[in-house]
């Protein structure tokens, strides 16, 4: 379960209360420092490395998980319905080397990180993964010459690679208190440039909208994950509906359902799952947790509903891989086409280096 401190802290980043208040000095120094590396990278002072391919970067300000796994797998489909062949850069969270290293078939998160092992296979395009984001699009495009863009997975603030499009992702929680950390939940000032905002919120009310784009900018587009299906972790091809699972939850006896999630924002998952008609048991796990701690071994369930995130994880382990009450829940991302087109139109006008 997450630890009482980053429960305080989720908390406290979405008010300006007394903890937050207390912080607030320290997150001046930080905002400072984080402007201070933006202007140097800027100005020419820290080198930034050009690609001969454009560069797209998915990226938050906000700490934590706002759905940027699900934004890189549309634009890496929306890229390809436009011609592009993309491949896909990503530092790979708990990786175990720092050099660039390709995603495969039979790599696990252990090595190539959980978000890249997902990304990979749903969208079948080459993944690398490396602590400096130039040198794995190096490898990648040495490795597969046909790749004409890059998208990176994370890397906003890796500044040391340059990018032609700039997208920020954002969810419900907006900017939170608007503090930078450790008063607040930002890397950076709400102001800071970008080319596209984007929302992960099942309504983007004009209060959202305004806190997340900085004045004069455009306004942000929506995006929705939609899910309405699960898979058996240990054959996917067999599949249900949430609205039957939702049903039979509530016949008689009823099929007991839970659910689990170690990303970023759990309570996300958990909430689409609500609006389909169930009411599951809820088990928040950390982000990027790697289930050898066997969280499923007390849980009373029928149905253990877990994101495809930590499906790739559960499946490295034999007795999770061959538990018959773990089941998938793919998500997509639905965003307005007209976003696709105005990235495509912006990566077209890109001069390669």
């Amino acid at each position: 379960m997450p630890s009482s401190l980053e429960t305080t802290l989720s908390r406290e980043w979405l008010r300006r209360g007394p903890l937050a208040c207390a912080l607030w000095p320290l997150s001046l120094l930080f905002r400072g420092i984080a402007a201070l590396r933006r202007a140097s990278f800027a100005a020419g002072l820290s080198s930034s490395e050009r690609l001969p391919v454009p560069v797209a970067v998915v990226g938050n300000i906000f700490i934590g998980g706002t759905g940027k796994t699900p934004l890189t797998i549309w634009l890496v489909e929306a890229l390809r319905a436009a011609g592009f062949r993309p491949g896909v850069v990503s530092r790979g969270f708990g990786s175990k080397d720092a050099a660039p290293r390709a995603v495969s078939a039979a790599s696990t998160p252990a090595e190539v990180g959980d978000e890249p092992v997902l990304i990979a296979a749903r969208t079948g395009c080459p993944v690398f993964v490396g602590r400096a984001r130039a040198a794995a699009g190096r490898a990648l495009l040495a490795a597969h010459p046909e790749v004409d863009v890059l998208v990176t997975d994370d890397g906003l603030q890796h500044y040391a690679l340059s990018r032609d499009v700039e997208i920020v992702l954002f969810d419900g929680r907006g900017v939170g208190n608007g503090w930078t950390l450790p008063a607040g939940p930002l890397r950076e000032a709400p102001s800071r440039r970008r080319d596209f905002t984007v929302v992960n919120a099942p309504e983007l009310t004009p209060a959202l909208a305004a806190a997340v784009v900085p004045q004069g900018n455009a306004a942000p587009w929506q995006m929705r994950l939609a899910g309405d299906a699960a898979e058996r972790l240990a054959d996917r091809t067999e599949r249900t509906t949430l609205a039957e699972l939702a049903r039979r939850a509530g016949e008689g006896a009823g099929l007991r359902v839970a659910a689990a999630a170690g990303i970023g924002n759990p309570a996300r998952f958990f909430g689409m799952l609500r609006a389909a008609g169930l009411k599951p048991q809820e088990l928040p796990l950390p982000d990027h947790h790697d289930f050898q701690d066997r969280p499923f071994a007390g849980i009373e369930a029928d149905i253990i509903l877990v994101t495809e995130k930590d499906a790739v994880k559960c499946w490295q382990i034999e007795e999770l891989r061959n538990d018959p009450r773990i089941w998938v829940v793919p998500v997509s991302a639905r965003i307005d086409a007209a976003l696709a087109d105005q990235i495509v139109e912006k990566l077209r006008g890109c001069t390669p280096a």
